[in-house]
């Protein structure tokens, strides 16, 4: 099915294309990362994905550390690699699909001891949306490079349903979800209120989120990057060979859905117009801001939501870069988005990254490409984030999804 060529060969052969030789270098650095630190390929054709410094494995940080060698499908142990993931991704869903991240043996080992339903294989269990749609953004995107319908295993069509399942019952939170999340910290980010259930939310069709992909609490449920991400995996399922009635009830999700988002996710701005909110409740209340994390409201024509010359998302755009989001910062060596996850002023890579793989036009995706190599601290790989006017100052040295994200750009600029 696949055809074989050696591993060296075609990332030397990717290099090549590469002419600043600087790039080349912070290029094949930040590629060989989540391949060579944090994936292992277990003897049951599964591959456990580790986030980097922290041993445990993220839905929607696996998806993403494993994205970047989607172009390179034609080689036996990619492929092997990159199924593994699917198959790893849809054993856990279906363990526990409210988890975000799991261990590599069901020991017991978490985050911490909190208030919620555990398993020994479950390392945290904040609920996002974002966790489940990045399964399928996974799965879809595999299928797409290598046509092989043979991954639709009996377990990845049960985490497939599980999915639809969940965001469904998560349509009405309130009234029909069993889920309930509590941690004893004195920060507001790290755990729901209301007896674990959030806060109140009315309904408008999207589905409900406890948690940001920032792994912060939302503030307001509805988050609507999360749900434009759903919109569009939901609406991918198409091209799978799945049974009708999944396919079916994904068809109308995905509307009911995006009608949601259309009602209560786009407000007026004074200054910018017609924009998207970051988060909305349903009973008239919204946030205007965006994440340094995807999914962003900056990143919806990236995975598909949306085109870059929308008028809404460019509005939105406009509103994200500049000093109204507050977790847009600038200072002496970038510009860019931030999260309240990290310390104001503090820019995040992914972001920039994003801000890179949505840009119009060429020599601004150079530009972003340029701040984010000039600001690595010379160590040739992206930090979680860095200090806009000391980027020696940074988050995180081992974090394996920000350099996929530093891939996934060069690899657009140069069509690798």
């Amino acid at each position: 099915m696949f055809m074989i060529k050696p591993l060296k060969e075609a990332l030397e052969e990717s290099y090549t294309k590469i002419k600043e030789q600087e790039i080349a270098q912070l290029y094949a650095s930040c590629y060989k990362t989540a391949w060579e630190t944090t994936l292992v390929l277990e003897e049951n054709g599964k591959s456990y994905v580790s986030t980097g410094d922290i041993h445990a494995m993220w839905l929607r940080d696996s998806a993403m550390q494993l994205l970047p060698y989607m172009n390179m499908a034609d080689v036996d142990v990619v492929a092997r690699a990159l199924r593994g993931v699917v198959l790893q991704q849809a054993y856990f869903i279906q363990i526990d699909p409210y988890a975000n991240a799991f261990n590599r043996k069901p020991d017991g080992s978490c985050f911490c001891a909190d208030h919620t339903r555990m398993n020994p294989w479950v390392w945290e269990r904040k609920y996002e949306v974002d966790s489940l749609a990045f399964f399928l953004f996974f799965l879809e995107a595999y299928f797409r490079q290598t046509k092989d319908s043979t991954v639709l295993t009996e377990t990845v069509v049960y985490a497939v349903q599980a999915v639809l399942e969940v965001w469904r019952t998560e349509q009405k939170h309130a009234e029909c979800s069993s889920y309930r999340f509590e941690r004893d910290s004195p920060l507001k980010t790290e755990t729901l209120s209301n007896g674990g259930r959030g806060t109140p939310v009315g309904y408008t069709g999207m589905t409900w989120s406890g948690f940001r992909p920032s792994d912060d609490a939302c503030e307001m449920h509805y988050l609507i990057p999360a749900n434009m991400l759903a919109v569009s995996v939901l609406n991918r399922l198409q091209e799978l060979p799945l049974p009708d009635a999944i396919l079916k009830s994904a068809k109308t999700l995905a509307w009911e859905i995006d009608s949601g988002i259309q009602k209560f996710g786009v407000v007026e701005h004074p200054r910018y117009g017609r924009i998207y909110a970051y988060e909305v409740d349903g009973l008239g209340n919204y946030v205007l801001m965006d994440d340094a994390n995807l999914p962003s409201l900056l990143g919806a024509p990236w995975y598909g939501y949306c085109q870059p010359e929308d008028a809404i998302y460019k509005n939105t755009r406009r509103f994200l870069l500049s000093k109204d989001n507050p977790y847009y910062f600038r200072g002496k060596f970038g510009a860019g988005i931030g999260s309240q996850h990290t310390r104001k002023g503090y820019i995040w890579p992914i972001a920039l990254a994003v801000q890179g793989l949505t840009a119009t036009s060429l020599e601004e995706k150079k530009k972003i490409l340029a701040m984010l190599f000039s600001t690595t601290a010379d160590t040739y790989h992206m930090h979680e984030s860095f200090d806009a006017n000391d980027p020696a100052h940074f988050t995180r040295a081992w974090f394996a999804w920000a350099d996929s994200m530093l891939c996934l750009l060069v690899q657009q600029i140069y069509k690798l």
